[in-house]
C-alpha cells in the first residue's frame, strides 16, 4: 500500500502534467510548481550572450573544476539579470548543463531561495521588507500604498511592464525600518542595480516610483532627511568629540 506522502506525490504529478484538474494552491505550494506554458517551457532556447559568457568564465574560475556546481547560485543570478529579472525554465536547464549536474538540483536551488523569480517580474521589482521589526514599523501600509498607486496585487506586473510589487524578508536593515529593496532589471545585466530604501513612509514610496518612472535613479539608504546614514534621527547626542585614551597601552603595565 502507497504511503500517504506517495499518494500525494503521485496526485501532484499528473495534476503538473494536466492529467487532473488543478487545484487552488496556497502562494507557498505554488512556488515549488512548473506548468509548462507558451512562454516557459524547456522547448525555448536559452544561453548567455557573448557578453555573459566571459562572465561565466570568470564564475567558474572561482571554484576547484570538480566543484562547479558551487557556481549555480552566482550563475542563476546572472541568468536573471540577463532575462528581466525572471528565470524561465530554459535557463535553469542551461545552468544545469554549464555545471554538470541534473536539472533537478539546480531547480531545487531556484525554488528554494527567494531572490530568484520564476515569473515575470516587472522593470523595477520592488520588495517589501515583511520581518517584525518593519511589519511594526508599518510595512503593511507601505505594500498598500504601493499596490494601490500601481493598481495591481502582489506579485502582479503593471500593464506598462516597469513595476511589480513582492515581498522579501528580513534584508538586515532593521536600524532603519520599514525599508523596500529595488531590483532594478531596466538595463539587463549590464546595469543591474539592488538598492536599498530605508526609513520608507507610505507617501515617500509613491515618490519613489514616480522618480523611476521617470527615469531617474534616486539616492538609495535613509530617506529621512534628519538621519545620516543609520545615525540618530537629528544627530549625534553622544560621542561629540575623540573618546579620551586610556590611561595605560600596556595593560600589564599599569
Amino acid at each position: 500500500m502507497l504511503s500517504r506522502l506517495a499518494s500525494r506525490r503521485i496526485l501532484e504529478i499528473r495534476q503538473a502534467f494536466g492529467q487532473l484538474p488543478q487545484p487552488s494552491r496556497s502562494f507557498s505550494t505554488a512556488l515549488n510548481y512548473h506548468i509548462d506554458n507558451p512562454d516557459n517551457n524547456p522547448g525555448i532556447p536559452w544561453e548567455f550572450s557573448d557578453a555573459n559568457k566571459e562572465k561565466v568564465k570568470e564564475i567558474l574560475s572561482h571554484y576547484p573544476s570538480n566543484y562547479k556546481r558551487s557556481a549555480v547560485i552566482p550563475l542563476l543570478d546572472l541568468a536573471q539579470q540577463q532575462h528581466g529579472g525572471w528565470l524561465p525554465v530554459s535557463a535553469m536547464n542551461h545552468v544545469a548543463k554549464i555545471v554538470e549536474v541534473a536539472p533537478i538540483r539546480v531547480f531545487e536551488v531556484a525554488t528554494f531561495y527567494s531572490m530568484f523569480n520564476r515569473t515575470k517580474v516587472g522593470k523595477y521589482h520592488l520588495l517589501v521588507c515583511g520581518t517584525t521589526p518593519c511589519m511594526i514599523r508599518g510595512s503593511r501600509e507601505i505594500e498598500e500604498a504601493l499596490l494601490k498607486h500601481l493598481g495591481v496585487t502582489r506579485n502582479e506586473v503593471t500593464k506598462d511592464g516597469l513595476f511589480s510589487v513582492g515581498e522579501m524578508e528580513c534584508m538586515g536593515c532593521c536600524v532603519n525600518a520599514p525599508m523596500i529593496t529595488v531590483a532594478d532589471y531596466s538595463n539587463g545585466s549590464e546595469g543591474y542595480a539592488y538598492n536599498y530604501y530605508e526609513d520608507v513612509t507610505p507617501k515617500r514610496v509613491v515618490e519613489l516610483v514616480e522618480a523611476l518612472r521617470r527615469g531617474e535613479k534616486p539616492p538609495r539608504g535613509t530617506q529621512n532627511p534628519n538621519r545620516i546614514n543609520s545615525g540618530p534621527d537629528g544627530g549625534n547626542i553622544t560621542l561629540l568629540g575623540e573618546p579620551k585614551a586610556p590611561p595605560c597601552r600596556d595593560l600589564d603595565a599599569c
